[in-house]
């Protein structure tokens, strides 16, 4: 397989190392010192392109390889507003794409496992719900896409929390969300279910950046020849 790298960041790096390992081939790598070379010709040199770039510049990136017929693997996050909108483009160009807010396998098991959870809790208004993600001191949005995916999760099976907020105050109705940052961590989010006698806790920590690279590469096979919008529920099959 084919495949141009949009983003040599940290977890571009680990994206080429682990996709090598696996025999693909990458005829572009888009990085900030060659942004002449990011065009519809070099492009369509691949069967896919794997996007992790920044949140400004994501949505332009997945529009030039719509442009291109090429299909996209987007680990950005922080871009969301837009997401309808890139769908609608998707389809109109009858490409495709595919987004997950977190590849790691490990954190779409945890998904999972937040759901059920939440589905169990609804029933039980002693227990109020937190969540904490610490990342490291580069990653620009907070929270981060995992974490308002887990909170969004969350908002469908408990009632009595309409929304989520970032830090602030205690709020009955919210659902608090602390985003820490510190240096070299690679993701750790927890969940936590507290009442006045217990508390029940949940958490995901990644060792590493590989498991994130590792499933977008599997993504990337995965959406070779494909059309269409798709996610990591496609791809585990759940």
């Amino acid at each position: 397989m084919k495949i141009a790298l949009i983003g040599y960041g940290k977890m571009g790096k680990e994206i080429e190392q682990i996709a090598l390992e696996r025999n693909h081939s990458f005829p572009l790598i888009i990085d900030i010192i060659n942004q002449h070379d990011f065009t519809v010709e070099n492009l369509q040199k691949a069967d896919v392109a794997i996007e992790f770039s920044k949140p400004e510049t994501a949505v332009e990136n997945i529009r030039k390889c719509f442009g291109a017929k090429v299909p996209v693997v987007c680990g950005t996050t922080g871009w969301l507003e837009y997401f309808e909108d890139i769908k609608a483009e998707c389809s109109k160009s009858k490409t495709g794409f595919f987004y997950a807010s977190n590849y790691s396998l490990g954190v779409n098991l945890f998904f999972k496992l937040n759901e059920q959870l939440a589905k169990m809790m609804n029933n039980f208004p002693q227990y109020n719900v937190e969540m904490e993600e610490v990342h490291h001191t580069q990653k620009l949005d907070a929270p981060s896409g995992t974490a308002i995916s887990l909170a969004n999760d969350i908002l469908k099976e408990i009632d009595r929390k309409k929304h989520w907020q970032l830090d602030g105050q205690d709020n009955a109705e919210a659902l608090r969300i602390t985003a820490v940052r510190r240096d070299n961590v690679p993701g750790i989010h927890t969940i936590k279910y507290d009442s006045p006698v217990d508390y029940i806790e949940m958490t995901h920590s990644a060792k590493s950046r590989k498991g994130f690279a590792l499933g977008a590469v599997i993504a990337a096979e995965f959406m070779t020849g494909k059309t269409g919008i798709y996610s990591m529920n496609d791809l585990m099959k759940f």
